[in-house]
C-alpha cells in the first residue's frame, strides 16, 4: 500500500461524533470504550487492498457492460426469405433526397413576409404529391436515421461504438434489393450501404471528409457539390452506353444525401439566416434535379420522388435526444404511384411542441391539406413498394397505403407482402430462441402460435380473392402488429433472468463492501477463529451451485456473456456468507441501539442519497443540496470558531447553487462571458500570487514562482484564442491555423507546467487550477467558463473547513495548510482513527462530483453537447476527436474535486483507500437505484433516459477510481526540479 502524507501532529482521543447532536448517544452505545472507533491500522482481512480494488473494477465493468447486453443487443435476425409484391410496380425508378438535419417546421413554415421558404416543394405538396411528418426515434443521429429510412429498422446503440460509420451487424436495405443504386453525398453515410450490399450494384460518390467543416464560409457548398455531380453524371451517361443502359433499367434508386443544412444548423443554429438560406438552395437544387431526371427519361411518368430528413435539430443546434424538434422531420412524396393532395376540412395532431400542432398547421397554411404521418421505418417499405423490389429483410416498417395512388388490389397485395415479411422475422426469432431454451422452460408467444399464423394468412388470402381489400388490409395490419410484439417478446425473452442475476450480484457486492469496512476498519466485530470444517462445506456448496448453473447454461448453448452474468453472484455471495460472524456481531450491536438515533441516522443517509438520485432528473436538486451545505457550519456550530471561513463557505455554496439553475450549456453562446472568465482568472491569480510572495515559507524556492507566470500567460493566451477564433468563424473566415496550433499546444503542455510546480498544498492546487483553466477556456462557449472558478473556491474553503471540523471535534491541533507538502509521507501505522463524520466527508465528495458533472448541463442527454465547444481545436467533423475533447471538458471539474478530496484525506490524516470504500458504497447504492429504474416500456426517450442514467452512474463509479489515482499523480509528482522530502511543521 502506498504511504499517505501527513502533518506532524499527535491525534487526541475522539470526544465528539457525527455532524448532528442526535448522533452522539448512538455513537456512545456503539463504542466499546464509549467511542466508536473505526480503525484504519491494517488492510482488509479478506484480501489485499490492490486486489480488492482490481476486483471492484472488474465487477463494476461487468455491471456496466451488462446493460448493453440486456437492453442494447442487436434485434436483427438472418435467414428469412425475401418477399416481393407479385404485381407490376407503379414506378421504374426512385429518387430519394435526404436533407440531413432538416426540421419539419423549418421546411413547412412560411417566412415573415408570408412566402414559402421552399417554393418548389411547397407547390409539390399543394398540387402534385402527398406530405406529412416522419417520426424518428432516439438516438436522433445520422446513421440510425438513415438505417431506419433505407433498411426499415431502428438500429441498436452498438453502432455508436464505431462512430455510426461501420456496420456492427450486416443488414439488408432497399439499395441492396435494387437493380442499381447510385448515391452522392457524405463519406460518413454512403459507404455503410455500399458495404452491406451484395454484388456490385451500389455505387457511391463522396466528397472529401475535410469538406464537412463547421467553420467553413458556406456549408451549403456540400449540397451544391451533390447537385453538380448528379448533373454531370447524367450528362456523361449520354456518351456512355453501358451507363445509359443501366440507368434505363427498372428498380433503379438515386440517392442524394444533402449535409449542408445539418452543418449550417450546428454552426449557426436552425433559426439562423444561413440555415434558412440553405433550405432555399436545397429547394432550388431539388427542382433542377427533378426537371433533369424527367427530361432524361422523356417525361415517362415512371419516376417517384421522396424528400425527407434523417433527424431534426434543437434550437441550439444539436441532436441525438428525443425533443420534438429532433424527432419530427418532413416527408414529401410525389411522382409515379403517389397520391395527389387530399383536401380536408379539419385535422389535429399532437406533436408535443410548445404550441399545439393545430396551430402549427394554421401557421403553415396547410390545415386544409391532409397530413399523412408515418414512422421513419415505414418509408423503406414505401420505397420498396413503389419500385417493386423485395421489402428489406429486417424491416419493421408498415407500408403507409395513403401515400399510394394504385389499385386496391395492389395495396392489398403489398400489405400482404409486408405482413409476411415481418412474420418471417418473427418465425426465425422464435426458432432461434426455442433452440437455445429447454423445452420444459420455453414459453411461446401465444397470440401467434403456428395455428394462428396459418389462420391469419389463409384469411387474408381469402379476403383478397373475394376482393374484400379493406378487410384484407386491416387483417394484415393486425398481423404485422402481433408479429412485431412477438419479435419484441423473443428479443427480450432473457431480460428478466439476466436482470435478476445482475441485481443479485449488485446487492451482494454492496453488502460485501459494507462488511469489509466493518470488519477491517472498525472494532464493532470480534475476531473469531475460522471454522475450517464449516468453510469447506460452504465452499463446496457454492462450487456445486456454480457447476449446476454452468451445466444449465451449457445445455442451452447460451452466449459466453451469460456465464459471466449468471455465475458472478456465486463468488460474491460466497464472500458475503463467509462473513456470517461479522453479520451476527453487527446485528447484535444494532439491536442494542436506541431506535430514535438509529432511525435519524438512517433517515439522513437516505435523504442525502435520494437528493443525488433526484439530481439526475432535475438539476435544481443540486441547488437544494448546496443550500443545505451552506448551513452546515451553523448546524455543527463550526461558525463559532471560524466565522470568516464559515461565511465564505456559505457565500460560495450559494454562488455555486446558481449554476444548476442556469440553462443547459450550448444553447446560447456567450463568448464575452468566456473572455470575462479568463480575465477574472488572471486577476485572481495576481492577487493569490502576491499573497504567496508575501507569505513566509522557508521551504519555498522563489524560482518556482516563475512557473505560475507561465501558466498565467497560458490562460491569457487561451482567452485571446477563444475570442479570436469565434470572431473569425463569425465572419466566415474559418479556424485560424495559428489559433489551432496554440490550442493543441496548450492542451499538451498545460499538464507539464503543472507537474513542474511546487508540491505545497496551496501552491500545487493553485497550479492545477491555472493549468486546467487554460484548457477549459478553450472548450467553453458561455457561462460554464466561470464554473471551475466557483468550484475551486468552494473546494479550497472545504479543505480549510475540514481542518476546523477536526479541531472542533478535538481530533487534532489546527494545522498550517499553507506549508503543508503533498510529498511528506508517514508510515501506514500512524493513520488516525475515523469516526462517523468521515461518512459525511465521503458524501460531500460524491455530491461535489455529481455537481461537477451536472452543474452546467444535463449531459445525460446527447443534445446537451455543442460542437462549438471544440472549434478552437477543430471544425471538421470527427466524432471521436470531438467526443474526446468534450469528455475532457466534462472531466476537468472532476479533477478539481478529486484533487481537493485528496487534499482533505491527507490533511486530515485519513487512508484514501478506506474512505474510498465509503464512497464506493454510496455510489453503488445510487447505481442500484438506477438499475431498478431502467425500463423497456413507454416512449423511446423515457427508455433511453433510464438506461443512460444507469450507464452514467456506473461510469461515474469507475471514473472515480481512475480520478483517485490521477489526483494522487497531480498532487504528489514533480518533474525536473529536485523534490524536498523534509517534514513540515504545523
Amino acid at each position: 500500500m502506498r504511504k499517505v502524507r501527513s502533518s506532524e501532529v499527535s491525534w487526541s482521543p475522539l470526544h465528539h461524533l457525527g455532524t448532528a447532536h442526535f448522533l452522539l448517544p448512538l455513537c456512545e452505545q456503539l463504542a466499546f470504550n464509549r467511542h466508536v472507533v473505526l480503525c484504519l491500522c491494517q488492510p482488509a482481512a479478506a484480501m489485499d487492498i490492490p486486489v480488492f480494488i482490481l476486483a471492484g473494477l472488474l465487477v463494476h465493468c461487468v455491471f456496466l457492460v451488462s446493460i448493453f447486453d440486456i437492453y442494447f443487443s442487436s434485434p436483427l435476425v438472418h435467414g428469412m426469405t425475401p418477399q416481393q409484391t407479385p404485381l407490376p410496380p407503379p414506378a421504374k425508378r426512385l429518387v430519394l433526397f435526404v436533407a440531413d438535419g432538416l426540421r419539419a417546421d423549418s421546411l413547412y413554415e412560411l417566412d415573415s413576409n408570408g412566402t414559402a421558404r421552399a417554393p418548389y416543394l411547397r407547390s409539390i405538396l399543394e398540387n402534385n404529391g402527398s406530405w406529412g411528418i416522419s417520426h424518428t426515434r432516439v438516438p436522433t443521429e445520422s446513421r440510425p436515421g438513415h438505417v431506419a429510412l433505407i433498411a426499415g429498422f431502428y438500429e441498436d446503440v452498438s453502432a455508436v461504438a464505431k462512430g455510426w460509420k461501420e456496420n456492427p451487424v450486416e443488414f439488408d436495405s432497399v439499395f441492396n434489393e435494387s437493380k442499381y443504386t447510385w448515391s452522392w453525398g457524405s463519406p460518413d453515410i454512403l459507404p455503410m450501404f455500399a458495404k452491406g450490399a451484395t454484388g456490385d450494384h451500389v455505387y457511391t460518390f463522396c466528397y472529401a471528409a475535410e469538406s464537412e467543416d463547421f467553420g467553413a464560409e458556406d456549408a451549403a457548398k456540400l449540397d451544391m457539390w451533390v447537385f453538380d455531380h448528379v448533373k454531370s453524371f447524367f450528362n456523361s451517361s449520354r456518351s456512355n452506353q453501358t451507363l445509359f443502359s443501366a440507368l434505363n433499367e427498372e428498380k433503379v434508386v438515386l440517392f442524394l444525401h444533402l449535409l449542408g443544412i445539418d452543418t449550417n444548423g450546428h454552426a449557426h443554429r436552425p433559426n439562423s439566416r444561413e440555415y434558412q438560406e440553405n433550405i432555399k438552395q436545397v429547394d432550388e437544387g431539388v427542382k433542377e434535379i427533378a426537371s433533369l431526371i424527367d427530361s432524361f427519361y422523356g417525361n415517362d411518368g415512371k419516376t417517384a420522388f421522396i424528400l425527407t430528413s434523417d433527424h431534426g435539430m434543437t434550437d441550439w443546434g444539436s441532436h441525438g435526444a428525443g425533443h420534438p424538434s429532433e424527432t419530427l422531420t418532413p416527408l414529401i412524396v410525389w411522382g409515379a404511384g403517389v397520391n395527389y393532395p387530399q383536401k380536408v376540412t379539419t385535422q389535429f395532431f399532437e406533436d408535443n411542441f410548445l404550441k399545439g400542432a393545430l396551430l402549427f398547421l394554421a401557421e403553415w397554411k396547410l390545415e386544409n391539406l391532409k397530413r399523412l404521418d408515418v414512422n421513419q421505418a415505414d418509408i423503406a417499405p414505401l420505397m420498396a413498394s413503389l419500385i417493386g423490389v423485395p421489402f428489406p429483410l429486417n424491416s419493421v416498417g408498415t407500408l403507409p397505403l395513403e401515400y399510394l395512388n394504385t389499385s386496391a388490389l395492389f395495396k392489398a397485395e403489398s400489405m400482404f407482402t409486408n405482413a409476411v415479411q415481418v412474420l418471417e422475422q418473427f418465425k426465425v426469432k422464435m426458432s432461434q430462441k426455442k433452440e437455445t431454451t429447454l423445452s420444459i422452460l420455453f414459453t411461446p408467444f401465444k397470440p401467434l402460435s403456428a395455428s394462428e399464423q396459418i389462420n391469419y394468412l389463409e384469411k387474408i388470402r381469402l379476403y383478397i380473392e373475394q376482393q374484400k381489400y379493406d378487410e384484407a388490409v386491416s387483417l394484415c395490419k393486425t398481423l404485422i402488429n402481433l408479429a412485431l410484439e412477438g419479435l419484441s417478446y423473443y428479443h427480450t425473452y432473457d431480460r428478466l433472468f439476466l436482470g435478476l442475476s445482475i441485481a443479485v450480484s449488485f446487492v451482494g457486492w454492496t453488502t460485501y463492501v459494507i462488511l469489509v469496512i466493518i470488519k477491517a476498519h472498525t472494532n464493532l466485530t470480534k475476531t473469531v477463529p475460522a471454522n475450517k470444517k464449516k468453510s469447506t462445506v460452504l465452499f463446496y456448496g457454492f462450487a456445486s451451485a456454480g457447476m449446476i448453473i454452468t451445466f444449465f447454461l451449457l445445455i442451452q448453448t447460451c452466449p459466453w456473456t451469460y456465464y459471466i452474468y449468471c455465475l458472478l453472484p456465486v463468488p460474491v455471495w460466497y464472500a458475503v456468507v463467509k462473513e456470517i460472524p461479522v453479520i451476527q456481531d453487527l446485528a447484535t450491536n444494532v439491536l442494542s441501539l436506541h431506535i430514535g438515533q438509529s432511525a435519524g441516522f438512517l433517515l439522513v443517509c437516505i435523504l442525502g442519497i435520494e437528493i443525488l438520485v433526484f439530481s439526475f432528473f432535475y438539476r435544481s436538486a443540486l441547488t437544494v443540496g448546496l443550500l443545505v451545505f451552506a448551513g452546515w457550519p451553523v448546524i455543527t456550530q463550526l461558525w463559532i470558531q471560524a466565522k470568516t471561513k464559515a461565511l465564505i463557505w456559505t457565500l460560495l455554496c450559494v454562488l455555486l447553487a446558481i449554476f444548476p439553475l442556469m440553462p443547459v450549456v450550448g444553447r446560447e453562446a456567450n463568448i464575452p462571458l468566456v473572455i470575462a472568465a479568463g480575465l477574472l482568472t488572471i486577476l485572481i491569480s495576481f492577487f493569490l500570487l502576491t499573497s504567496l510572495c508575501k507569505s513566509e515559507n522557508k521551504y519555498r524556492d522563489n524560482e518556482d514562482l516563475k512557473i505560475y507566470f507561465y501558466q498565467m500567460f497560458s490562460v491569457a493566451l487561451s482567452t485571446y484564442v477563444v475570442g479570436s477564433t469565434h470572431n473569425s468563424l463569425k465572419i466566415k473566415q474559418g479556424l485560424p491555423v495559428m489559433n489551432q496550433i496554440i490550442s493543441w499546444m496548450t492542451l499538451v503542455f498545460s499538464p507539464v507546467l503543472l507537474l513542474l510546480s511546487p508540491t505545497f498544498l496551496f501552491e500545487r492546487l493553485f497550479s492545477i487550477l491555472l493549468s486546467l483553466m487554460s484548457t477549459y477556456l478553450l472548450l467553453s462557449t458561455g457561462y460554464e467558463a466561470l464554473f471551475p472558478l466557483a468550484l475551486f473556491g468552494l473546494m479550497f474553503v472545504w479543505i480549510n473547513m475540514e481542518q476546523e471540523a477536526l479541531q472542533h471535534y478535538g481530533l487534532s491541533l489546527k494545522p498550517k495548510i499553507a506549508v503543508f507538502n503533498f510529498t511528506c509521507t508517514m508510515d501506514i501505522t500512524q493513520f488516525r482513527q475515523l469516526h462517523l463524520d468521515d461518512v459525511r466527508r465521503s458524501f460531500f465528495f460524491v455530491f461535489f462530483i455529481v455537481t461537477a458533472f451536472f452543474g452546467t448541463g444535463n449531459i445525460a442527454s446527447i443534445n446537451s453537447f455543442d460542437p462549438a465547444s471544440v472549434y478552437c481545436f477543430l471544425t471538421v467533423f470527427s466524432p471521436f476527436m470531438m467526443g474526446g475533447l468534450l469528455l475532457l471538458k466534462v472531466a476537468i471539474p472532476f479533477v478539481l474535486v478529486s484533487c481537493a478530496f485528496e487534499a482533505v484525506q491527507v490533511t486530515t490524516q485519513l487512508s484514501s483507500k478506506s474512505l474510498f470504500l465509503i464512497v464506493l458504497v454510496i455510489s453503488d447504492i445510487m447505481a442500484l437505484h438506477f438499475f431498478f429504474l431502467v425500463k423497456d416500456y413507454g416512449s423511446w426517450l423515457d427508455i433511453g433516459t433510464s438506461i443512460s442514467h444507469y450507464v452514467l452512474v456506473m461510469s461515474l463509479t469507475i471514473f472515480m477510481m481512475v480520478m483517485n489515482g490521477l489526483a494522487q499523480l497531480l498532487t504528489t509528482r514533480r518533474l525536473g526540479l529536485p523534490r524536498r522530502n523534509k517534514h513540515h511543521s504545523m
